[in-house]
Order: C-alpha cells, then structure tokens, then sequence
C-alpha cells in the first residue's frame, strides 16, 4: 500500500518492487495479495497507464517511447491502445513546444546541418516517428540554403 500511496504502479512493477523489498515472498501469496488489492480497485493498470501517459506527454515524449514505456512496464496491449493513440493531436502539439524550447527565437536551420540532425536524433529519441518529425520541423522551421554560406 505504501508504494501505490505514493504514485500509481503496473501490477508488473509493484510485484518487482516488493520481491526486490521482501525477496523472502513466496511469489504465489505475492500475487495473490496484489490480486485483491486488484479486486478492491487499489490498483489498476487501467488508471496507471492514464496516470502515466499524461505524465510523459507532460514531459515531451511521443507516442512510440510511451508505448515501449508501457510494455516494459508488462501493461496489456489492449489496455494500452485504450488509452494511447497514434493519431492524438496532442503528439504535434507536444512536438511544436519542444520545437520552440530547443530553437528558441532561432527559427532557421540549414538542412543536414549539425542543429538539425541534432533535432532529428532528439526527437527520434522521444519516440517521435520520422513523417511527424518531419511534419513538424518544416512547418515550423525556416531552412537555409547550403549556397547562402
């Protein structure tokens, strides 16, 4: 109780926190009590995967690193497309704030420049895909010309 007290947890990771805490556990009485706390709706992946989604989205991250985020996490599939959409809105605004964080007032990039494959491996690692990436950065970035140098 005191580890979902303070956020909410996968029935994957609670177990792994407790084995870690009290590795004495016989497993089966482990799962067994995490079972009714399952039953009394104390935990739920359901309410963790909302929590959890919100939360990294909050913090800038796309779609496919939040879906691996939760499948390490041993959330079901169909939980997780329950709550995780591709196709979201939220991904292209998400992606513009970060946009507008690295760049700053600086809107110009020259294309296969060190700044813009620097963004590109940026986004690429907050699970952004390409086409969003992209989508993004030619809509909100002016691109330089390699002659102009």
């Amino acid at each position: 109780m005191d580890f979902l007290a303070r956020r909410e947890h996968s029935f994957f990771e609670l177990k792994q926190k407790l084995l870690i805490k009290y590795p004495e556990l016989v497993i089966n009485d482990l799962e067994e009590a995490l079972s009714q706390l399952q039953q009394e709706k104390l935990q739920s992946d359901e309410r963790f995967s909302e929590s959890f989604i919100r939360y990294r989205k909050s913090r800038g991250f796309g779609y496919r690193h939040i879906r691996a985020d939760l499948s390490s996490r041993r959330v079901h599939p169909d939980i997780i497309s329950n709550h995780l959409y591709i196709d979201d809105d939220d991904w292209t605004e998400i992606a513009q704030r970060l946009i507008d964080k690295k760049l700053g007032d600086s809107k110009q990039l020259e294309f296969g420049g060190k700044q813009h494959r620097k963004l590109l491996r940026f986004f690429e690692s907050r699970g952004f895909s390409s086409n969003e990436i992209q989508h993004i950065l030619a809509k909100s970035v002016k691109f330089l010309s390699i002659e102009g140098k």
